[in-house]
């Protein structure tokens, strides 16, 4: 083995030692560029070090988005504006910039079944996960059986405080499934306790004059929660059909295809 490859397997290992795989993986590239177009000892080690950041900062995002355990990924760039009726493409690209979060914001989604609230609510995550924020998606009765079995074992604190972590909390189908009281004082503890702290972003399919029959009837707590969530929140309301029924109902390039050669047939 030469000199120089001894020393490339070297500093390798002491990449490895220092925890820095991005510089360990880019070590032989950087220095073969280096050489061909003469780079200083500095600029060298700041290519180096650049491209370690850069790694570092590709693997906390990647982390963010395993944590926040996302059902599925889904982008603002997937999301049909031209066919979204209520949602300003410009409001929702304002969000996505963060600058909500960093003032402890809410976001309401509020609309039909399938009129892409979750689509959306998912793709805001991801943008605040990008910008290395600490993202938790639930839906709300998974939350509240979460909240529930954690009180049952005497683990409620703990659970409680590592929700309180989190930069962005995520209620999907507030509506759907409807709670006891002792739930809904749990999922509203949870609330209560982020307001003008963090943030939570929700996404429900009923309109809030509904929303004590979610909480066991109870209108007192439903109205506390309600001011905490709408106070400092921006409440976009989707409208129109369900994106999947309009899909089904699209015909398909096989029927599309047998509906116009019948048509010239009869011509």
């Amino acid at each position: 083995m030469s000199r120089e490859a001894m020393v490339a397997d070297l500093v390798r290992k002491h990449a490895r030692q220092l925890k820095m795989p991005g510089a360990a993986r880019e070590l032989e590239a950087l220095a073969r560029q280096a050489r061909e177009e003469k780079w200083s000892y500095e600029e060298y080690v700041q290519e180096v070090l650049t491209v370690e950041v850069a790694s570092r900062s590709d693997s906390a995002v990647r982390q963010r988005l395993r944590d926040a355990r996302f059902p599925e990924t889904k982008t603002l760039d997937q999301f049909d504006f031209a066919s979204a009726d209520g949602v300003d493409a410009a409001q929702i690209a304002d969000l996505a910039r963060g600058g909500w979060l960093e003032r402890a914001e809410n976001v309401i989604l509020a609309g039909p079944i399938g009129t892409g609230k979750t689509h959306l609510a998912i793709a805001l995550g991801i943008e605040a996960a990008k910008q290395r924020r600490h993202v938790a998606f639930a839906r709300a009765a998974d939350l509240v059986r979460i909240l529930v079995e954690a009180r049952d074992q005497r683990e409620l604190g703990r659970t409680q405080r590592r929700l309180d972590r989190v930069d962005l909390l995520i209620l999907d189908e507030v509506g759907f499934v409807p709670f006891d009281r002792a739930g809904g004082e749990l999922l509203f503890n949870v609330v209560a306790s982020r307001y003008e702290r963090r943030s939570v972003l929700v996404t429900t399919n009923l309109p809030f004059s509904e929303w004590p029959k979610v909480f066991g009837g109870d209108e007192k707590l439903t109205t506390a929660l309600l001011d905490r969530l709408a106070h400092h929140s921006a409440v976009i309301t989707t409208k129109g059909k369900s994106f999947r029924m309009r899909k089904r109902s699209e015909p398909t390039e096989e029927e599309a295809s047998t509906k116009t050669t019948k048509s010239v047939k009869t011509r």
